[in-house]
This record gives structure tokens, C-alpha cells and sequence, in this order.
């Protein structure tokens, strides 16, 4: 049985993660020494990572390793028990719900709305943090969600209802209302369960060029072929206190994944007309 790794990689304070180097810089979200959990008994200690603009970071692990409770804490959903969690340069601690709603656009694993909204009104709801209290959308939130949806390429579902689209176009519409709130940071929950082979693409697709446009992306995923696809970096979650960070061609072999899912696998390397893309095979 392969052995399961005693150390990890750290950074430095105010030391962004990229694949190869390292750049030194205020990051867009920055975690230190993080330890969170429920009725203050840690799930998570000691993680540290941070994401600069035009990054995307995968983070990675096995059920119930804490992937979700970490989630929790960089939103403020949970207390933060030991460490830091740094917004923008801003403390997340100190930011109110409103505040942090403004820089941090949040993308749910799944998302029924009570309503039969418009995918146009869903992506209008990103206006929300910039808005008086009661106040409704006006002309130039209604054209930031027109660009929105032109961006992704969904402008032919303004006027659909959301509750009766696709579950890749409505992970889309989502991605869309967190540009129309013009979230500089992109947290996003699995943004791929419960898709087909075609919406799966799609949204990794569009995952991976908004990285590339500016934003800086945050997503959970079971799958590690997700995180070779569109990750810049990967934090691996093996347990309560030990995890890695690093580029995905550096922390994902084949001894990690048996480490996260107890599985025997190979990792190859496949032809695309874009070049060669990283692929998990399990045995």
C-alpha cells in the first residue's frame, strides 16, 4: 500500500502560488494558517494558500475531508477558528456580508430559485451588493447583464425562464450574475456535479477563460481531471492537518490520488488540437 505524504508546501505571508514560480504581491484571496470547523473542533488546520488575479486554484479531496467547511469559513458562513482569511487585502473578519458580497461572486453546487425568474433577472440579482437597500436594477445593471450573458455566450436565454434551462445554462447563468456584480474573486462549489459530458466542458471551458481574462477562480471539484484541466494551481486535501499545494503537474500523481480515494490510477497525456492535455485513469 502506498504511503500517505508527511509534508506539505507552505508560502510565505503575501507569497502567490503560480505554476513554476513564485511572484510576490498582494493576493485576491489569501489564506494563513487556517483552522475552521463546527462548535469550535477543527475539520482543517494549518492551511495556507493564496490566489492572485488571473489565477484559477482547484481545491481537491476526498469526501468529508473539509473541502466544504473551508468554503464556509473564506465566506463567512463559518468563524474562522486560528489563522487568516484575506479578501482583497481586507481581513474577512471584518467585512460585513454586504462588503464581502461586493469583490466575491459565489457559484453553488446546485440552485433553484422560488420564483421563475428570467435568466436575465437571475444575472441581474449579481447587482445586488451594489444597490440601495429596496432598490431595484436600473438601465446600466440591465446592460452589465446583457454583457454578461453575451460574454458566455448565453445572451439567446434572456428571457427564458432559469427554472427551465439546462444545468450546465443555469451553472452558466450563474457565472454570468457574478460578472454583472463585477466579482474580482470567483468561488465556485463544484460547479460541474450532476452535468453531462457536453455542459461539463462547457463550463470548464469558460472556468478556465475567466482566469485568463482577470479574474481570480476558487472551485471545488471531486474530479482531478477538472483540476489538471483548468487549475493553475491545486490544493490537495489529505486530512485534518496535511494537504499540498503546488501546480497540478507537481502535486497530482498517482501516489496523491491513491492517498485522497484509495484507488490505483496512472496519469497520461493525450493530443488536442490546443496540445497535450493530463488525464486520470483509474485501475
Amino acid at each position: 500500500m502506498m504511503q500517505a505524504r508527511e509534508s506539505f508546501e507552505t508560502l510565505a505571508p503575501n507569497e502567490t502560488l503560480t505554476p513554476g514560480n513564485r511572484l510576490k504581491g498582494p493576493a485576491l484571496l489569501d489564506v494563513r494558517g487556517l483552522a475552521c470547523g463546527y462548535d469550535g473542533v477543527p475539520v482543517v488546520e494549518g492551511l495556507s494558500f493564496s490566489i492572485a488575479a488571473g489565477r484559477g486554484v482547484g481545491l481537491l479531496g476526498p469526501d468529508g475531508v473539509g473541502k466544504t467547511t473551508v468554503f464556509k469559513a473564506v465566506l463567512g458562513h463559518l468563524p474562522v477558528l486560528a489563522g487568516t482569511v484575506s479578501v482583497d487585502g481586507k481581513d474577512a473578519a471584518s467585512l460585513s456580508r454586504a462588503q464581502l458580497a461586493r469583490p466575491v461572486g459565489y457559484v453553488p453546487q446546485a440552485h433553484t430559485p422560488p420564483f421563475p425568474y428570467t435568466v436575465a433577472e437571475v444575472v441581474e440579482m449579481g447587482r445586488t451588493a451594489h444597490l440601495a437597500l429596496a432598490a431595484s436594477p436600473g438601465a446600466n445593471d440591465r446592460r452589465l447583464a446583457l454583457e454578461a450573458l453575451n460574454s458566455l455566450g448565453i445572451a439567446h436565454l434572456h428571457d427564458k425562464p432559469y427554472t427551465q434551462v439546462s444545468g450546465g445554462e443555469r451553472q452558466l447563468a450563474l457565472i454570468a450574475r457574478s460578472l454583472c456584480q463585477q466579482a474580482k474573486l470567483l468561488i465556485m462549489d463544484e460547479p460541474c456535479a450532476n452535468l453531462d459530458f457536453g455542459n461539463r466542458a462547457r463550463v470548464l471551458r469558460q472556468v478556465r477563460d475567466l482566469a485568463d481574462r482577470g479574474m481570480a477562480v476558487f472551485m471545488t471539484t471531486h474530479d482531478p481531471d477538472h483540476a489538471l484541466a483548468v487549475s493553475d494551481s491545486v490544493v490537495a486535501l489529505i486530512d485534518r492537518t496535511r494537504f499540498l499545494v503546488g501546480a497540478p503537474s507537481e502535486v497530482i500523481d498517482a501516489d496523491l490520488l491513491y492517498e485522497l480515494y484509495g484507488i490505483p490510477s496512472v496519469i497520461g497525456a493525450v493530443g488536442t488540437p490546443s496540445g497535450l492535455a493530463s488525464v486520470v485513469v483509474p485501475y
